[in-house]
């Protein structure tokens, strides 16, 4: 890989994994808002950006940030399996990007519950707050998986 093509590579890396990270961020203060507000059009309003947060900004950042990862470990000298920093974030990404791409469905649906009507707190009580704990997991993923690259000598 040319030095250019590498700092363009690691570049990418880093806007989507740091933009990943900020996104479920506000996802999750988004699923909290959902959850305990007490204005009936601030939770709608919150679960529908929610929708519109997850499918094009996390979605995309989460795959961005897989895909650029392994570009730079297969195609630099880090290699995948050379430092364990490098597979210990392949391996809590892996998951994650499974774990995101099944909760597509449960988000979209709660969105258009959402768009349709007032949610009231009864309302789909065990999958909203089923997102709060998984934004939450992910959240922390994400922040274990940077802090494990920071705190390490290959960094």
């Amino acid at each position: 890989m040319t030095p250019s093509v590498r700092k363009f590579a690691l570049t990418a890396h880093v806007i989507s994994s740091v933009g990943w990270l900020g996104a479920v961020a506000g996802f999750l203060a988004l699923a909290v808002a959902g959850l305990t507000g007490q204005d009936a059009q601030m939770v709608r309003a919150a679960y529908l950006a929610m929708d519109l947060t997850y499918r094009f900004v996390i979605v995309p950042l989460g795959l961005a940030a897989l895909l650029t990862g392994l570009v730079l470990s297969l195609g630099t000298e880090w290699g995948l399996f050379r430092y364990y920093w490098v597979l210990v974030k392949f391996l809590l990404t892996i998951p994650a990007i499974v774990v995101m791409l099944l909760h597509t469905q449960p988000v979209s649906f709660l969105a258009d519950v959402a768009a349709g009507r007032t949610v009231s707190r009864a309302d789909l009580g065990g999958l909203r707050i089923q997102l709060v704990a998984y934004a939450g997991a992910a959240l922390l993923v994400l922040l274990v998986a940077t802090t494990c690259q920071c705190t390490s000598r290959g960094a």
